[in-house]
């Protein structure tokens, strides 16, 4: 099809606009936010959808810096968790929580890609070349919440997936590679290139040459569905037309983009050995993940989605941040030996990545989502398996859980649980207050009250 060529709307019906609305052409599909005209009858009373969102941060922290002061509605953001501060009644810091799945149980080092793999899993990674370990609480959620989506989930990453992790002495490399398992022995691929995620998510699988075209002429995919989209506008009230004004906007703004990442790398000779494919993953670290955020943003507001993880890195990740001051590795700066100089080097990226997640809760509160915004329909998991980087330790954990919960979840705390509580815990909380069935995961006990 070619651009500007116009189809029989897939998304009209006799009385209203299907959820399921879609722009359809050719070789790209466009899924439409949610609007007022997709539910007339029902818009005031229609029940929120919950998203789920599990982000992972390796090597451990600074926990000194991470813990707040205080604990219940009167704590205090610790300097790492300051820039959540604008988002105090959407966030829960919580504290006391362990996954002991990841210890050694007589296996030797490994406590790495044990904390990877235990970490939505809360299961003990088999040790060898057999995998062995069990499904994850994202893709128990997506079986249930995503059974009728487009995409029941989203696996993204920051790190490059061709370039094979270090991995811990005895422990396949599929264990630090990935947050999600389908199966005990099915581990799911991540995605770290925008451009293959914006591809499954509009569909644009076509004629690679064609595609190809339409990036040097700088053209949008929706110059697919010009007529489509100004039909559809006049055909809504003004705050649905608002709604598609603004998320056509981000979708033109996401690929601007990736095109200009994509001509900045195109030329890169580093880039030559992966030239048949898209080269939009950012150089900069920051860019890189806000590029995904957004993409994340996009699934969930038109419904493509409603489960997905993000690996801020993988563990022993050396990944340096110069862009803060921290130019050494942040394996090497985990292993700080308690020397001051390191410890805040530490804080300083735990603190950076904390400004990503920042980031996208402010990108999810500015998305409406029915009467709501995202972050008040979302519930965002954010953590890792290993406390002090310097002993590996997997008690006392980094994590915090962020949004609304589609009304069922209260913020504005800092729960200090009862020592040694599993972190398995946290996530059977997540799945039932999604509405998801899971009898047991792992090294789960049953879900938490006072979440």
């Amino acid at each position: 099809m070619s651009l500007g060529q116009q189809n029989t709307p897939a998304f009209v019906t006799k009385k209203a606009l299907s959820r399921r609305g879609l722009l359809r052409g050719a070789s790209a599909v466009v899924a439409l936010p949610l609007l007022d005209a997709m539910t007339p009858a029902f818009a005031a009373t229609r029940k929120a959808i919950p998203r789920l969102v599990f982000m992972y941060v390796p090597n451990g922290v600074n926990m000194a810096m991470w813990t707040p002061q205080g604990t219940g509605k009167g704590f205090e953001f610790s300097p790492t968790l300051a820039a959540l501060e604008p988002f105090r009644e959407r966030v829960n810091v919580l504290s006391g929580l362990a996954l002991h799945a990841a210890d050694r149980m007589n296996d030797g080092a490994g406590d790495h890609s044990r904390a990877m793999a235990g970490f939505l899993s809360g299961c003990h990674a088999k040790r060898g070349g057999e995998l062995q370990l069990g499904i994850t609480a994202d893709q128990v959620a997506a079986r249930s919440l995503g059974k009728d989506n487009l995409l029941p989930s989203l696996e993204l990453a920051i790190d490059n997936r061709y370039v094979a992790a270090l991995c811990d002495e005895g422990y396949t490399c599929a264990y630090s590679n990935t947050l999600s398992w389908s199966s005990a022995t099915t581990p799911l691929p991540m995605e770290n290139n925008p451009r293959l995620v914006f591809d499954r998510l509009f569909g644009d699988s076509g004629d690679p040459q064609q595609r190809a075209i339409r990036l040097r002429r700088e053209r949008s995919i929706l110059d697919y569905f010009t007529g489509e989209m100004q039909q559809l506008q006049s055909d809504v009230g003004n705050a649905d037309k608002h709604r598609l004004e603004q998320y056509f906007e981000s979708i033109r703004e996401v690929e601007r983009r990736l095109q200009k990442t994509e001509a900045q790398n195109g030329s890169s000779p580093m880039f030559a050995a992966e030239i048949s494919r898209p080269l939009a993953a950012p150089e900069q670290f920051q860019d890189h993940i806000r590029l995904m955020f957004d993409l994340q943003v996009l699934a969930f507001q038109a419904d493509i989605t409603r489960v997905s993880t993000l690996m801020v890195a993988r563990e022993i990740s050396e990944r340096s941040y110069p862009e803060i001051g921290v130019p050494d590795g942040h394996h090497s700066i985990s292993h700080h030996d308690n020397n001051s100089e390191k410890l805040a080097k530490l804080a300083k990226i735990d603190a950076y990545h904390v400004e990503q997640l920042a980031y996208f809760m402010n990108k999810l509160q500015q998305t409406k989502d029915g009467e709501a915004s995202l972050l008040d329909n979302s519930m965002i998991l954010y953590g890792g398996g290993i406390s002090n980087g310097n002993l590996h330790n997997h008690d006392h954990l980094p994590a915090l859980v962020a949004g609304g919960g589609a009304g069922q979840l209260t913020g504005g705390r800092h729960i200090a649980y009862k020592r040694d509580t599993p972190l398995a815990n946290v996530l059977l909380s997540i799945l039932d207050k999604a509405g998801v069935p899971c009898g047991e995961l792992g090294e789960g006990t049953g879900v938490l009250a006072e979440l």
